[in-house]
């Protein structure tokens, strides 16, 4: 399913040629790919240099079909998932200290290379992640992007024992699990009266959930934004007590509105959290193990990409939407 232009539908291309394998990669027959809201971002055009045209998704699930000739790990028939980091340099200041999800050249999947949205794709196998066992093919891949996401943003929220999920969708699904386990009290905010997914939340654990008009019945420690809207962010600072830190998970935000200094004052904190680390990976798949986390997902044919996009756009979904290649 091949995006032509953003703002437009995507469209089937059924060429029998499959992707050319450069040293490192790995050709993988997909399984699975999540739909993320990244993918509305690039369709809208809202993020402005996709390369065209382009296969969207970044969280797949699949098995190695062939290896590269560098290639040191992966084997034909493993296994892997593959996130929206694609690739880094290794040699700017952020790879050589850690921070490889700020690297300078970057390569994203479903974005700057092509992603999940077919029946298989080439990716560099040091970027790839082994799956879990427990998990199904479909069941694993939202973790790729979803979860690794919402556990880097719980990890920038520290040890805060009370934390505020801002926008209760795939993302914080999957977080709230973690941070339950981690003994954290989960406050969830949905978008106003939608008691759906304010019921959702509680079956998940959540010790309150309402509407994001509302204030929460005892400040938060932190506060994770995962709805795009950066009316929100004001919203989240005046529930956070002192101190306490409020994470925009999103790669995009509308604007944010002026505020008064009187709600960021007393060392509150706002910070964005950008891509992942492999080292997230690692960390968070040892989790979810331990944890059980249990994914949410709603199945639809690869060649139904733009009906699954449309359906998540208007949040008619609890938990993920999930492409799978039918043969």
């Amino acid at each position: 399913m091949v995006l032509d232009a953003t703002r437009s539908p995507l469209r089937e291309d059924d060429h029998k040629k499959e992707p050319e394998l450069g040293p490192h990669d790995v050709l993988i027959r997909i399984a699975a790919c999540g739909v993320c809201r990244t993918d509305l971002h690039i369709l809208d055009g809202e993020l402005t240099h996709p390369k065209l045209p382009l296969i969207l998704g970044h969280e797949i699930v699949g098995t190695v079909a062939a290896v590269g000739s560098e290639v040191v790990q992966a084997r034909e028939g493993d296994r892997v998932g593959v996130p929206w980091l694609g690739w880094t340099d290794g040699e700017c200041k952020f790879c050589r200290t850690g921070r490889e999800n700020l690297c300078d050249h970057a390569k994203f999947t479903g974005y700057d290379l092509d992603g999940g949205y077919a029946e298989f794709t080439a990716a560099d196998e040091r970027f790839t992640f082994p799956i879990p066992p427990e998990y199904g093919d479909a069941d694993a891949a939202p973790l790729l992007c979803a979860g690794l996401i919402g556990f880097r943003a719980l990890r920038m929220a520290g040890d805060a024992e009370r934390v505020g999920f801002y926008g209760f969708g795939v993302s914080a699904h999957i977080a709230a699990q973690v941070a339950r386990y981690r003994g954290q009290k989960v406050y969830a905010f949905t978008r106003p009266s939608d008691s759906r997914g304010q019921e959702f939340a509680r079956n998940l654990g959540a010790v309150w959930a309402g509407g994001s008009d509302e204030s929460p019945p005892e400040p938060l420690d932190a506060a994770l934004i995962f709805a795009p809207v950066g009316a929100l962010v004001p919203t989240a600072l005046a529930s956070v007590t002192k101190g306490g830190s409020v994470v925009c998970a999103g790669i995009h935000m509308s604007d944010i509105p002026s505020f008064p200094y009187e709600i960021l004052w007393e060392e509150r904190g706002v910070r964005s959290v950008a891509n992942l680390t492999r080292q997230d990976g690692r960390d968070f798949f040892a989790m979810v193990r331990k944890a059980h986390v249990k994914t949410f997902i709603t199945r639809f044919p690869l060649g139904q990409a733009n009906e699954a996009l449309t359906q998540f756009r208007a949040g008619r979904l609890d938990g993920a939407a999930v492409l799978e290649p039918t043969r």
